[in-house]
């Protein structure tokens, strides 16, 4: 497997490393050529580590979560780092889940108008998605993730051997998202999931490998042609957002506590593909091949709040709205993805009351 891959832009060249039992050294390697690093690590996990004794390494330990993507969590974050003398030759580098990285991303592409930042992600979710693509932000009382910067990390490493320590809930909620790559870009990923779904949920290395690899080669294929997302069209990089419309409504609605993101996502991908079926752009027979594969890995795949009003509500100030639409990216076949802007609200509060 290749394990070396690349973001690059006019600014930038983003290096992606998939590696074993790195981490450590990986951070090591950080400290020998920065004056000052600036480790933000996942409360939970700091302990796994043993580059705590390096000397220009200053450890921040924060308890993570979605609670910690607020403009509360950016100022304690970025106060922290100004209180410890940070300058421009500083780094930072983030160690945990995506919401870590979420916020840590914001911070670094803030602080002093933007400070070098590597990624390493420690889940499943985050190694196959929010890590991947420079998308960094918090979220505020009207919506998800609605302030933010598109700010590329120097380097993320992908070290599969944390993984080993999730709970099955978690790795179901990564599955989500490597899921979601096949459905929106490769049919022949999807029935190659389909086969080895087993094998993966059990952590078996070379399938755990390739899905992830995979994954990531699908979402670097629309952050190349589409970094900021500026497109509406099937390269779009909002082809990425499939079932997260409905998702994202869903973990705001319920203040992120009900389901974790990977679950919500799963319930809106179904939602999203039984919404593609109605349009005519979906056929019956592949919509009930892919609720087959949901069921299989016992991934959610329905909420009652689907059906409530309020969620024409928070839907209608989706990042991806504009010219008074409510635009969806859709699949047309599994494998396949478009965007779709032919919906206002009432007609969508409609479909959602007919699927």
């Amino acid at each position: 497997m290749q394990n070396n891959l690349f973001i690059k832009n006019k600014k930038l060249n983003t290096s992606i490393l998939i590696k074993k039992n790195y981490i450590s050294t990986f951070v090591k390697n950080i400290a020998k050529k920065n004056e000052k690093v600036f480790c933000v690590v996942d409360s939970k996990i700091k302990n796994k580590f043993n580059f705590i004794k390096e000397k220009n390494i200053k450890i921040i330990t924060i308890e993570c979560g979605e609670k910690i993507k607020t403009i509360y969590g950016y100022k304690n974050l970025a106060e922290k780092l100004i209180k410890n003398n940070v300058n421009r030759k500083s780094v930072l580098v983030a160690i945990g889940g995506g919401t870590l990285g979420d916020l840590a991303g914001f911070v670094s592409s803030t602080v002093l108008r933007g400070l070098d930042f590597f990624l390493i992600p420690t889940t499943l979710l985050s190694q196959v998605d929010s890590s991947i693509g420079g998308k960094n932000g918090i979220n505020t009382t009207y919506g998800k993730n609605m302030l933010g910067t598109f700010y590329q990390p120097k380097e993320v490493l992908i070290d599969i051997s944390v993984l080993n320590t999730l709970p099955n809930k978690e790795i179901k909620s990564g599955y989500a998202e490597i899921i979601k790559h096949a459905l929106i870009n490769d049919y022949n990923f999807f029935c190659w999931l389909e086969k080895n779904i087993d094998k993966l949920l059990k952590l078996n290395k070379s399938i755990l490998e390739k899905a992830i690899y995979k994954s990531i080669m699908i979402k670097l294929f629309y952050v190349r042609k589409d970094e900021k997302e500026t497109l509406i069209n099937s390269q779009s990089r909002a082809m990425l957002n499939f079932g997260h419309t409905i998702g994202h409504a869903i973990e705001s609605h319920y203040n992120y506590k009900k389901f974790n993101h990977g679950e919500a996502i799963s319930i809106g991908m179904i939602t999203e593909a039984k919404i593609s079926n109605y349009l005519g752009l979906l056929s019956s027979n592949e919509l009930y091949r892919i609720l087959i594969h949901f069921k299989k890995c016992k991934l959610k795949i329905f909420d009652k709040f689907i059906k409530e009003k309020k969620i024409i509500n928070i839907i209608n100030k989706d990042k991806k709205n504009f010219n008074d639409s409510i635009n969806f990216s859709l699949i047309n076949k599994i494998g396949s993805s478009i965007f779709y802007n032919k919906l206002d609200k009432d007609k969508v509060y409609k479909i959602l009351q007919n699927i």
